[in-house]
């Protein structure tokens, strides 16, 4: 190494020290709230940050301080940041590290540890995409690693040769559960053999070793790209957070460890070869002070956060003109399935970074065909069959936006999104909010019963999401609106949750235009007109409904097919109920805590001038659903509805 990158690492680390000594003592003036201390990991995230490239992406967690005042992050910002200042990066959304910077090319943790692993996925898999040969690196901890999330995203990395190294931080301690109770592993560098990748254990507290071996590994990433582990030994001296303490830990374990400190150490070691000199060191003690204290010092005085509720609305989801396009004169008959399956060539065709991602959607098509032949057109690139892991290729899509790669994600079975839950509610629906990174993925949902599937492939979930700020929610009932609706999602930057459901698939046809046109996503559709009453549904509802109204023609009822769950069309369902003044919201979905109740709750508040009878709900049975055919006929809504409807119209 040059003597001027011996200095650099020196600098490096000893910016971040001084740094978050003066945030100890800022926490015990009352003057934050808060602090995840690294001292004593300073070398990994400055030898990391060093070793790599400008543009390589870095995903670090609440300990790597090092990784942003090595990636030049302005003090006053990140300062800003801490304080939960309109100025920081959250807006003060968000505190301590729980943010990304792209110019930076950092993007920040969640509190749940793991997931960010799957996210790096998705960067290096953009980076590969676009030719880049780029390294992604991303943080955990020894905990971190016995999270599901840490195996899905080293398996998906190990099939698809992404160059990202994963590094682990063994500090001893999950808070304050030791690593022996933690797994039983000597060296978590060995769990890489499970996955047919290399895995390396070096000493974290030796920078020249951590940047020596990061240099290495990214050298030859960039020739032949696979991912590998890097666990950096090293040791968490101060608490989880401040306020946990360290009581747990034994005395000669954390003066072993202070005997260790890589930054003192290295300082010492620099100033016997006689490369840093005293004067040269103090320099950079005043320099780095100086502009700590200036920088807090304006962090400070910023104004707190005024509250603006259009501004924090507004936020939520990435703001997007759609692209309208009227649909064409010229149609073909199509079942439903088959107008999701032209939507789908119609939008590869047209946004040509756009990719497939599932289980068996390559060269099978899907389990419901929906993709069959899209590999021959469009290449296993861009059409990526998946391991069983809805998690990292959930999380995938944020690294994908990141990139400004946009990702199409078909769960085999809307049931099977519990498996990646977590990164669809906190990640996908959140990021924008935080930090401004818009997530640029349709989750597509097989869903509903009808079919005989049973409990755990029937399942309607849509009122998980739709409960979930910063996620749009479609969920079209006929061929023509699902084409035009999912080619609008495909347009539209934010996380959609596009629902497809099964017994729709093949029994339900229709006129579908040719080409690229799109359905305006929160615009609701009148699809029978009528006076005496209203019933608002969605999906397969909707045909309920107009069977229904097929069977009673003389009681005038209006049917609103709603289309978009999020944005809610809430003008559609006010003039209809000025028009009938009655109203049945029908879904398949269990009754309690479904969309109904949500509807049903708007129009008591905003239209009960207008109503002429109570607004009441049907839906399915307080049970999961169940396989035998007579079963689920009994489960399903429409075993009551027509009473129900009786009970409307003679109020």
């Amino acid at each position: 190494m040059t003597t001027e990158q011996k200095l650099a690492l020196a600098k490096g680390m000893l910016k971040p020290r001084l740094i978050e000594e003066k945030m100890l003592i800022l926490l015990r003036q009352g003057k934050i709230s808060k602090w995840f201390s690294g001292i004593g990991q300073e070398a990994i995230s400055t030898g990391v940050t060093q070793a790599l490239q400008a543009d390589d992406f870095i995903l670090p967690m609440h300990r790597n301080l090092g990784v942003f005042t090595n990636r030049d992050v302005p003090l006053k910002k990140l300062f800003c940041q801490f304080q939960g200042k309109l100025e920081g990066f959250t807006k003060g959304r968000d505190r301590s590290f729980h943010f990304g910077s792209i110019p930076h090319r950092i993007i920040g943790m969640i509190s749940h540890l793991g997931p960010q692993m799957g996210v790096a996925d998705g960067v290096a898999l953009g980076a590969e995409l676009r030719g880049e040969h780029a390294v992604t690196a991303v943080f955990t901890g020894d905990g971190g690693t016995s999270e599901g999330d840490f195996h899905e995203a080293i398996n998906v990395a190990s099939v698809w040769n992404l160059p990202v190294i994963f590094i682990i931080e063994s500090n001893f301690y999950g808070l304050s559960t030791p690593y022996y109770e933690q797994f039983k592993a000597e060296k978590l560098s060995d769990r890489a053999i499970g996955y047919g990748i290399k895995g390396y254990t070096i000493d974290g507290n030796k920078v020249e070793e951590v940047y020596g071996t990061i240099s290495k590994l990214a050298a030859a990433m960039r020739e032949n790209p696979a991912p590998v582990i890097l666990e950096c030994v090293t040791f968490r001296r101060r608490g989880h957070e401040e306020a946990s303490g360290t009581k747990y830990v034994p005395k000669e374990l954390m003066e072993k460890w202070e005997a260790r400190d890589p930054v003192d150490n290295y300082l010492s070691e620099l100033q016997n070869q006689g490369i840093l000199s005293e004067e040269l060191l103090q320099s950079w003690k005043e320099e780095i002070k100086a502009e700590v204290e200036e920088d807090l010092e304006y962090a400070f005085v910023q104004p707190d956060v005024v509250p603006d509720r259009g501004e924090e609305l507004a936020d939520v989801y990435r703001a997007h003109q759609p692209e309208s396009a009227n649909p064409s004169p010229e149609t073909s008959e199509m079942r439903l399935v088959d107008a999701v399956r032209d939507g789908l060539l119609v939008g590869m065709r047209k946004w040509k970074d756009t990719i497939i991602m599932g289980q068996d959607v390559a060269e099978y098509g899907g389990v419901f065909k929906v993709t069959e032949g899209f590999v021959e057109e469009f290449g296993k690139q861009r059409v990526r069959n998946t391991p069983i892991c809805e998690s990292a290729i959930v999380a995938a899509a944020v690294g994908l936006s990141a990139k400004g790669i946009k990702s199409v994600i078909e769960m085999q079975f809307a049931d099977f999104v519990t498996s990646g839950f977590n990164n669809v509610v906190n990640n996908l629906a959140k990021t924008h909010y935080r930090w401004g990174l818009n997530v640029d993925a349709v989750v597509r949902m097989p869903t509903g019963a009808g079919v005989g599937a049973g409990p755990f492939h029937s399942q309607s979930n849509e009122a998980w999401f739709a409960h979930t700020p910063g996620l749009k929610v479609v969920y079209p009932a006929f061929p023509q609106d699902a084409k035009g609706l999912l080619l609008a999602s495909l347009d539209d930057p934010n996380p959609v949750m596009f629902f497809e459901h099964k017994a729709l698939y093949r029994s339900v046809r229709g006129d579908v235009p040719q080409g690229y046109y799109t359905e305006p996503i929160g615009k609701a559709k009148v699809v029978r007109n009528g006076n005496s009453a209203t019933i608002i549904s969605y999906g397969l509802g909707v045909h309920w409904a107009l069977e229904y109204v097929n069977a009673h023609p003389d009681q005038d009822i209006e049917v609103l097919d709603l289309r978009t769950i999020v944005p809610l069309d809430t003008d559609a369902i006010y003039e209809s109920v000025q028009r009938t003044g009655k109203v049945m919201v029908l879904h398949e979905d269990t009754l309690f805590a479904g969309i109904g109740g949500e509807i049903a709750s708007w129009i008591s508040e905003h239209a009960f001038e207008y109503l002429d009878a109570p607004v009441m709900r049907c839906g399915s049975m307080e049970t999961p659903v169940p396989f035998a055919h007579s079963l689920e006929n009994q489960f399903l809504a429409t075993s009551d509805f027509s009473e129900k409807m009786r009970l409307l119209i003679a109020y």
